[in-house]
């Protein structure tokens, strides 16, 4: 399996570890730690130097009631970082929900579109399909950051979480985006439960039939925090624990803040596959 992007085609044959770099002042795990474009820079390069194979960067925190930005703030936060992480001739991707973003950062070279949105805001779609190969992550959110933690999913989330990610790549596709640029993410956190987030890693497989590589992010999400107690900057052991469950039930592309543990961890459980 590969995920064909901008300037690179990812072999999936081994998990990605995607590394998160919020270029925000108020993001729930890191904010305001690398809110400058030096700042930002200097950790993408730790990142690369740990192991993560692609840099996520992002200019707005969708965390739970987190304030929208406007686009130009976003824009002045995550140009200056793209424009020099691609020259490093690594995959990069930014998390955008904006369509005037997701143009912006593309014209700079980018090569993966991650949306917390599925690309449902108004032109977003058409920017991913009008590019030649981008990559583009489409993610489950039930309601929006504001008010998704207070007004929740109710019920199981694998059927309904399953049924929005396969009509809105097939959607996609109708509109000429390949499927093997298409990668898809079940949204831990994003409007669930404790339980309904574990029930999506319990039952990851549900997803898997529906053939695209998935991609999930665990690190240090409030439902970690719950079942442990550990508090934010307390949750490296249990995320790097997700990380591996996630990628030992069929997930490609792991998004982390804590890459060297993630890669140690991963090198254990690749030992292991005989």
């Amino acid at each position: 399996m590969f995920w064909q992007t901008t300037r690179f085609r990812i072999d999936l044959s081994q998990p990605q570890i995607m590394g998160i770099v919020n270029v925000t002042p108020d993001s729930f795990s890191d904010g305001g730690q690398h809110a400058s474009t030096r700042a930002a820079l200097t950790h993408c390069e730790q990142l690369l130097k740990e192991g993560a194979n692609i840099l996520d960067i992002g200019g707005e925190s969708t965390r739970p009631g987190a304030p929208a930005v406007s686009l130009d703030d976003e824009l002045a936060r995550v140009l200056p970082v793209v424009r020099e992480a691609v020259r490093w001739k690594v995959p990069v991707s930014v998390d955008t929900y904006k369509a005037e973003v997701m143009q912006a950062v593309l014209d700079a070279g980018v090569d993966i579109i991650n949306d917390v949105w599925a690309l449902r805001q108004s032109g977003a779609q058409h920017v991913v399909a009008a590019h030649a190969n981008c990559g583009v992550c489409l993610m489950h959110m039930h309601g929006e950051p504001q008010t998704m933690q207070t007004l929740p999913m109710q019920g199981s989330s694998i059927q309904p979480v399953a049924e929005f990610l396969k009509s809105h790549a097939q959607a996609l596709q109708t509109m000429g985006v390949g499927h093997d640029r298409i990668a898809l993410d079940p949204g831990v956190g994003f409007g669930k439960t404790v339980a309904q987030n574990f029930e999506l890693l319990a039952h990851q497989d549900q997803l898997l039939v529906l053939g695209y590589p998935l991609l999930i992010g665990w690190s240090r999400k409030s439902s970690i925090g719950a079942v442990t107690g550990c508090k934010v900057g307390e949750r490296m052991v249990p995320s790097v624990a997700a990380a591996v469950l996630a990628v030992e039930r069929g997930a490609r592309i792991v998004r982390v803040h804590d890459v060297v543990q993630t890669v140690q961890a991963l090198k254990v459980w690749q030992a292991a596959q005989v």
